[in-house]
């Protein structure tokens, strides 16, 4: 359980740190953060005496793309010496760029990566963006919940050619389009 005067040090600090809204969701606190402000709140959440965020277990993305900013980023942050966790949470688009936050964190360096290869959510200032998990050929994201579940290409070994060869895939696109509406009628 969140401490309460934890929640309220949190609530205290967002007048001194640009943070849009702050709430405890089961046994963390969340933070949502705008990406202007991204780098300002890492920075003084790692290095402000009386939080020391030292530590980035992890980061992640999510889809939503019915939302304007489709795209959440999620940062958990991790406070040894006060033993306290806090998620930081950014939206973007595909168009907005995020900060990377390599530059507090070497720990955010192959999870941006991932990101940037699974989702398409660029960092900028990052030292080495590139795929990590997909083939430099690869085009699309497929973590994206637009992406078709056949994807785009076949890959296949030929035993006539004695290689690998990709076929792009022939379907109708009745095939390819989700849509998100629901089908289901209420039933009254």
């Amino acid at each position: 359980m969140v401490h309460n005067f934890f929640y309220s040090y949190l609530k205290r600090l967002s007048l001194k740190i640009p943070l849009e809204n702050i709430f405890v969701f089961g046994n963390e606190a969340v933070c949502v953060c705008s990406v202007n402000n991204l780098k300002f709140v890492l920075f003084f959440l790692q290095n402000f005496t009386y939080s020391q965020f030292k530590v980035l277990s992890h980061i992640s993305g999510v889809d939503y793309p019915e939302k304007k900013n489709r795209f959440e980023v999620v940062y958990d942050l991790l406070s040894l010496r006060f033993n306290v966790r806090l998620r930081i949470k950014v939206f973007v688009n595909e168009v907005t760029g995020i900060p990377s936050s390599v530059p507090f964190f070497n720990a955010s360096n192959w999870y941006e990566r991932e990101i940037w290869d699974l989702f398409g959510v660029f960092f900028y200032n990052h030292p080495d963006l590139r795929r990590i998990l997909t083939d430099y050929g690869f085009s699309g994201f497929p973590l994206r919940k637009d992406f078709p579940l056949s994807g785009f290409v076949e890959v296949r070994y030929d035993v006539l050619q004695k290689r690998i060869v990709c076929d792009p895939i022939e379907l109708t696109q009745d095939f390819r389009v989700f849509d998100f509406s629901n089908t289901w009628r209420s039933l009254k």
